[in-house]
């Protein structure tokens, strides 16, 4: 099969730091341990935590190493709105690499992209010390182990950007029309009676049900993994990947609207509120916060539980049909930076959406793209939030069927969100914060990928 290549883009380069597949993968015996750190104290530093009933008001950082006697790995999930700063992932990693003996580019380390974790909060300190832990306790539990890939359907996403005709602008609204992949992917692991050590999930549902809400959680990502690990028990350990996300909102979030609404006094009608009408006033402090809404919460901690549950019961299904387990495995992985050109705004202040926005040459935009390959299973790694479209078009591409991509994962670019090229016309938020000129980073990162992916198969 011909590779991809991007030669004929002036403006397209990966950089040096590209890191190869160390030769031929060599198979062996597949070893796994997990394990998970509670961080929800970090939340408050006060020591003063509120009375808590469901899974997602717990956060954790959870580990899964792999060794199969000539490579190992480790799977990081954090339920963070990301591992950020930069700094944190750099730091982190370089340290699991020493302690564990493995290269960097066989880490992938990621945070469910909640946006009600304790951000105002966040102990860079606090954060490495749980990440390094975790991977720490996690290679301390080491079990002979089998591993299987499956993928299902759930139906809770929706593309949120949607244009409405009554006013001409592009909003964030639902768009049960645009462009959404339904897939969940779930990797899970099991020792060698068949039951289940841990599991890696991907799906692409922004996490938004509690932002602004004044109050911290996993949102439905940490109720999914805590509703899968209390089924099975046994101190198995679900870490949620967040996939294509960047035009992906929850398809139900009018508890979370409501919310937004009893907080700045706004009466709750039902039908003619919008969650940018909402959102914008309280998020840019245009309206004072009113007292928190005990019922309003209440109803939307149900919602976040409710998603997580039909999350993972899906993750359940799907790896109680798994039929194909692999003891003998290879791994090995690949990174490399993909570097585009970046523009920066120069009237910020024009408008979230709709609105036109002009801009200057700015520095170069890096992406962080990385493949993890387990036999024949390809866990793909961007260090940003990406179109849904770009996932799409990057499985369709990969010579493995079996492919996942992981967003927000180690690290943070300095990109904002990575549109698809045609999406630049539409004005949506995500399109005006982004600081990548079109025309670069939508066909990079398929084909960088996808190239990756060919190296380790070839």
């Amino acid at each position: 099969m011909t590779k991809t290549t991007m030669k004929a883009f002036a403006w397209l380069t990966t950089a040096a730091m590209s890191i190869a597949f160390a030769g031929i993968a060599q198979a062996g015996p597949l070893k796994v341990g997990a394990a998970r750190i509670d961080i929800t104290s970090m939340g408050y530093p006060d020591g003063n935590m509120p009375e808590r009933k469901y899974g997602h008001e717990w956060l954790y950082v959870r580990a899964i190493v792999l060794d199969n006697g000539e490579s190992k790995a480790v799977l990081i999930g954090a339920d963070l709105g990301g591992i950020r700063p930069d700094s944190v992932y750099q730091e982190s990693s370089a340290a699991i690499a020493r302690e564990l003996n493995i290269p960097v580019a066989n880490i992938v380390m990621s945070g469910t992209h909640t946006h009600s974790d304790p951000r105002e909060n966040r102990d860079e300190a606090q954060m490495y010390a749980a990440i390094v832990e975790a991977a720490r306790a996690a290679s301390a539990n080491m079990q002979a182990a089998r591993v299987g890939f499956g993928e299902g359907k759930v139906y809770l996403n929706v593309n949120r950007d949607l244009y409405s005709e009554e006013t001409g602008d592009w909003t964030q609204a639902p768009n049960p029309d645009g462009p959404s992949d339904k897939t969940l992917a779930v990797l899970a692991f099991y020792d060698m009676q068949g039951r289940p050590i841990a599991g890696y999930m991907n799906y692409a549902m922004h996490p938004v049900n509690g932002y602004l809400s004044g109050f911290i959680s996993g949102d439905f990502a940490g109720a999914a993994s805590r509703h899968i690990e209390d089924a099975f028990g046994n101190g198995m350990v679900m870490a949620f990947t967040q996939g294509a996300s960047g035009d992906q909102n929850p398809l139900y979030l009018r508890s979370s609207t409501n919310v937004m609404a009893a907080a700045i006094g706004v009466p709750i009608t039902g039908f003619d509120m919008t969650r940018e009408a909402i959102e914008t006033p309280l998020r840019e402090g245009l309206v004072p916060r009113g007292e928190n809404d005990a019922t309003m919460h209440e109803a939307l901690k149900r919602s976040m539980d409710a998603q997580g549950q039909i999350l993972g019961e899906e993750a359940i299904r799907v790896m109680t049909q798994m039929d194909h387990l692999a003891g003998d495995v290879t791994i090995a992985g690949q990174a490399t930076t993909l570097t585009c050109p970046g523009r920066d705004r120069t009237n910020s202040d024009a408008g979230r959406a709709g609105t036109q926005a002009v801009y200057q040459d700015g520095p170069d935009v890096n992406l962080r793209l990385g493949v993890l390959a387990i036999n024949e299973i390809a866990i793909a790694s961007v260090n940003a939030e990406i179109y849904n479209l770009i996932a799409q078009q990057l499985k369709a591409a990969s010579p493995l069927s079996n492919t996942m991509l992981v967003t927000v994962a180690n690290g943070r670019a300095n990109s904002g969100y990575v549109p698809t090229d045609d999406a630049y016309a539409r004005r949506t938020f995500q399109v005006l914060g982004s600081r990548l000129k079109p025309g670069c980073a939508q066909s990079g990162i398929v084909n960088t990928v996808t190239d990756m992916i060919y190296d380790y198969v070839d």
